[in-house]
């Protein structure tokens, strides 16, 4: 049963203020909860339903996790979804540091002022597919511990390093030598493009693109070419949604340097 006290606290995790307080996150969803327990996170709490932890002892047993038994309607309550799952989590939030993110020898994804929630849980899900060591996010972009991108990384928050970093001052202490590409509605064709097994990928905001302090870091400016026949009075597409480009761009550098 989830007390009165229990109710606020897990739905004050909805806020961004909230969460670093606490340095806590709501996680929902049997396959993102499984991935979290598989993982190097800390889940301090489960609130699930009895067919739930029926199902699953097995996975929260070995780390000593005692869920607390709640039912449907306590779960629609406090749940950031539209439906409620049978199962919600509370996470630590890891301790990170870009430190270490180099580039070398590997490709990084980085994000430029990405705002939308369902975009920012999509790129970590389609580096996760993609095998992209890391992900950096600039200051300006979505936090990572919003429910609405914890559930669109479908799991995949529990694999990937996200930094979250001053894109700039990152990107100026890169040696001079490594790669660094920017997504633009003009550039180089990325099908015919030389590409290259390491460097940055860098993705811009869905409506402005690459800002001009990131973009005079780019070494290599990308374009994914239109194919559309443009028939009709609308014309054709003006661009991609930032993760459709960015699922693109990964498909791309890792068909080509395999």
């Amino acid at each position: 049963m989830l007390s009165r006290n229990q109710v606020k606290y897990i739905n004050s995790l909805k806020l961004k203020k909230q969460r670093e307080k606490y340095r806590q996150f709501i996680a929902e969803g049997s396959k993102i909860v499984l991935d979290l327990l598989d993982s190097g996170h800390h889940v301090c709490e489960i609130y699930a339903t009895g067919d739930w932890i029926d199902q699953y002892s097995s996975s929260f047993q070995l780390k000593n996790i005692h869920p607390v038994q709640v039912t449907e309607d306590e779960l629609s309550r406090v749940t950031a979804l539209t439906t409620p799952s049978p199962v919600l989590s509370i996470v630590s939030i890891p301790e990170t540091d870009a430190g270490p993110v180099s580039g070398r020898g590997k490709l990084i994804l980085a994000l430029d002022d990405i705002r939308d929630p369902g975009n920012l849980g999509t790129i970590i899900r389609i580096a996760d597919w993609f095998g992209i060591s890391s992900v950096v996010c600039s200051e300006s972009t979505v936090d990572l511990y919003n429910p609405k991108v914890v559930q669109a990384t479908m799991g995949s928050i529990a694999r990937v390093p996200v930094h979250s970093v001053n894109l700039e001052n990152f990107l100026s202490g890169l040696p001079p030598s490594l790669n660094i590409y920017g997504s633009f509605l003009e550039g180089e064709n990325i099908y015919v493009m030389e590409l290259h097994k390491e460097g940055i990928i860098i993705i811009g905001n869905e409506s402005t693109g690459i800002s001009d302090g990131v973009a005079r870091f780019v070494t290599h400016r990308v374009h994914i070419p239109s194919f559309s026949t443009g028939r009709g009075s609308a014309g054709q597409a003006e661009s991609l949604n930032a993760s459709v480009a960015t699922a693109v761009l990964c498909s791309e550098f890792k068909r080509r340097i395999l």
